[in-house]
C-alpha cells in the first residue's frame, strides 16, 4: 500500500529526520528544503571549505528526506518498466541504474535511481521534493495495472534513514567499518549490497550526487546516529550540509530535479538519451515514448538542449537569459549557477535552441542587466571520480 507517512512528528510544520537533534547538536544550520527541516550547513566549516573538503576528503550528508520504496510481486519490472525509460530487466541482481519517469507527453515528472536488489524486488529512491507527486502517479498507474491481474506492489520504506559519504576517503572509512580485507574493491559505482557496519544492517549503494566515489547508505531509524557517530570517528569525515551539495553537484554535471529538470523538459532535451535503454528504444512503451524516441537519431528535430557554459565576469544563476551574440536575441535561459570551487571559474548550466549546444559555442548571458561572454562546455566541468574496478 503505498502512503505519504514519513518523517518524525514535531512541533515545527515540517518533517525531521531521525538525525534531526544529531544535526542541532553538531553546528547544524536548519532550513526548510522541501518540506523538511535539513541542514544547509554546519558551523566548523564554511560552503566553501566544506566543498574542498569533500573533493579531497570524505563528507558525511544526511539523505533520508528521499523517497525510499519498494517493488515486489511477479509483474514488477513490467509495471515499473510502463512509468521509467530504463530497461530494468536487464540489470543484473544488485546493480542499479538512473530513470526517469516520464508523463504522456514525454516530460520528465521526476529522476530516480533503481536497483536490483534480489531476484524478486526493487528498490527505488527518488526525490524528496516530487515525492507527493511521484506516489500519486505510482498509485494511479499502480490501480489499473492490479485490476488488470498485474502482481505488483509498491511500498514505502518508513524505517530507514538514508545518509551518503562522499569523497575519495570515504572507501577506507566504509571499508574499516565493514572489516573488509581487499578494501571494497569487489564494490562498483552502481552497485549495492546488503551489509554489516560494525554490526549494524545497512543496504549500501556505491554512488551519490557529487561526482566523486562513495555510498549512500540506507540504514535503521534506531541507528542512523550510531552509524553517523561511527563514521565520524575517523579524522578524514566531517558533516556536510545542502548548500554544498549543489555546489557539488554542479561541478559534476549533475541535474536537480525543478531547476535543471521538469514536467516540460524530455530525457533527449535534458542530455538524458542514455538512460533510455536499447531495447527501450526499440519497443517503446513508457509515457510519452512516441515523443521522446522521436527526437533520437539522425534529422530528428530537438526544439532545445540542456548545456554547461563556463561564464565571464559574474556568476550567471537560475533565470538569467542566454543570448545569440549575432544578434542578440534571447536563445535560452540557465537554470543553475555558481563558482567552481575547483576550477576558480563561473559554472552554469542551461537550456538553447538546438544549433547552440555544441562545446565551444561562443554565447553571451545577460547579468543583472550587463551582457558577459560564455562558452558552451562539455560536462562534467570537474571529472568523475566514480570506481570502476
Amino acid at each position: 500500500m503505498l502512503a505519504l507517512k514519513r518523517g518524525f512528528a514535531t512541533a515545527s510544520k515540517f518533517s525531521r529526520t531521525s538525525l534531526y537533534d544529531f544535526h542541532v547538536r553538531n553546528g547544524g544550520k536548519m532550513v526548510e528544503f522541501a518540506g523538511w527541516d535539513m541542514p544547509v550547513q554546519y558551523s566548523d566549516l564554511g560552503v566553501l571549505a566544506s566543498h574542498e573538503w569533500t573533493r579531497k576528503n570524505a563528507s558525511l550528508f544526511d539523505v533520508s528526506h528521499m523517497l525510499q520504496t519498494s517493488w515486489v510481486g511477479k509483474d514488477r519490472i513490467k509495471f515499473i518498466e510502463s512509468l521509467v525509460v530504463a530497461d530494468v530487466d536487464a540489470l543484473p541482481v544488485g546493480s542499479s541504474t538512473l530513470s526517469v519517469f516520464t508523463n504522456d507527453n514525454g516530460g520528465i515528472i521526476d529522476d530516480t535511481v533503481i536497483n536490483k536488489r534480489s531476484a524478486d524486488s526493487l528498490y527505488v529512491v527518488s526525490n524528496a521534493g516530487c515525492a507527493e507527486k511521484d506516489l500519486k502517479h505510482i498509485r494511479s498507474r499502480l490501480a489499473d495495472f492490479q485490476n488488470k491481474g498485474g502482481d505488483v506492489d509498491v511500498k514505502v520504506i518508513e524505517d530507514m534513514s538514508l545518509v551518503a559519504i562522499q569523497g575519495p576517503k570515504a572507501v577506507g572509512i566504509i571499508s574499516a567499518l565493514a572489516g573488509s580485507k581487499n578494501g571494497l574493491s569487489d564494490f562498483k559505482f552502481m552497485s549495492a549490497r546488503q551489509m554489516e557496519l560494525k554490526g549494524i544492517p545497512v543496504y549500501i549503494s556505491r554512488c551519490g550526487y557529487t561526482g566523486e566515489d562513495g555510498f549512500e547508505i540506507s540504514v535503521p531509524h534506531t541507528e542512523a546516529v550510531n552509524l553517523s557517530n561511527l563514521i565520524l570517528e575517523s579524522p578524514d569525515a566531517k558533516l556536510a550540509g545542502l548548500a554544498v551539495r549543489d555546489s557539488l553537484r554542479l561541478e559534476a554535471g549533475l541535474c536537480l530535479y525543478g531547476h535543471d529538470l521538469d514536467e516540460t523538459i524530455t530525457p533527449v532535451e535534458g542530455a538524458l538519451t542514455w538512460t533510455i535503454g536499447q531495447r527501450r528504444r526499440a519497443e517503446g512503451g513508457f509515457p510519452g515514448s512516441a515523443k521522446i524516441l522521436s527526437q533520437i537519431g539522425k534529422g530528428a528535430i530537438v526544439p532545445r538542449r540542456r548545456i554547461g557554459l563556463l561564464v565571464q565576469g559574474a556568476p550567471a544563476r537560475e533565470h538569467v537569459e542566454i543570448l545569440n551574440p549575432a544578434d542578440g536575441s534571447v536563445i535560452g535561459n540557465v537554470t543553475s549557477g555558481c563558482p567552481s570551487p575547483v576550477l576558480k571559474k563561473n559554472v552554469a548550466m542551461g537550456y538553447v535552441q538546438s544549433g547552440f549546444h555544441k562545446a565551444g559555442t561562443e554565447l553571451q548571458v545577460r547579468v543583472r542587466g550587463k551582457v558577459q561572454k560564455a562558452v558552451v562546455t562539455k560536462m562534467p566541468f570537474v571529472e568523475h571520480q566514480y570506481y570502476r574496478g
